[in-house]
């Protein structure tokens, strides 16, 4: 069997991986523990390849199927938070459309990007919510990621959390998220309720692959 290049999962820390499959010579790992699915760290693009893939990237505010993409977080989010509500938008990537979205209900927001908005400044601060839209099937180190949403969360803040969450391990190999070299970590909904547990959130599936959490007052 291929040797995982991690002895741990990247987000329980977890020993139990288990080979799933090898797609195109990169092997994925099961983790026996939140059941996530991992690409090998080994075959992870570096900084640069990874930002290339992000420039290619045409997310206008002006496109109508965008904004109704990430209308099924922001329209319950916003359904649960008080007018005025400040905010950060954590991994907004180039073009911060959700935030502007956001901002136009009326809602406060900071930005925060390593790559597009590397403002350290704003991870200083708490918030009412937290938002992250296609980032966190991005993560190197999801466990220590989630451990600063937590932190920039004020008591009774949300979390809106959108990724597509893994739930055919027979279609694994075709399926078009896998193909993103940028994925390297895939998520089923037993795996973000088990986060949810870690922080003591409350956790709601508002739409098909969102996840809203509740840190607790």
């Amino acid at each position: 069997m291929t040797d995982c290049s991690v002895e741990l999962c990247t987000l329980c820390r977890s020993t139990g991986l288990r080979l799933l499959a090898t797609v195109k010579g990169v092997p994925y790992w099961r983790c026996s523990g939140c059941r996530a699915t991992l690409m090998d760290p080994a075959q992870w693009l570096d900084v640069a390849s990874e930002k290339a893939v992000y420039d290619l990237h045409d997310n206008s505010p002006e496109d109508p199927g965008y904004r109704r993409f990430l209308g099924k977080l922001a329209n319950p989010l916003l359904e649960r938070l008080r007018p005025g509500s400040r905010g950060l938008d954590f991994g907004c990537g180039p073009g911060p459309v959700l935030a502007q979205m956001l901002k136009a209900a009326g809602m406060q927001l900071e930005l925060y990007d390593p790559l597009f908005y590397p403002r350290s400044s704003v991870l200083d601060k708490t918030y009412d919510f937290v938002t992250c839209t296609e980032v966190v099937e991005h993560l190197h180190d999801p466990a220590a990621t989630f451990a600063i949403l937590d932190r920039l969360l004020k008591p009774g803040g949300w979390l809106g959390v959108m990724t597509c969450f893994q739930t055919d391990d027979d279609r694994f190999a075709t399926w078009h998220y896998r193909r993103d070299p940028t994925h390297v970590i895939f998520y089923r909904e037993e795996t973000l309720a088990l986060v949810a547990r870690q922080f003591c959130w409350t956790m709601e599936v508002p739409a098909k692959d969102v996840a809203l959490f509740r840190k607790p007052l």
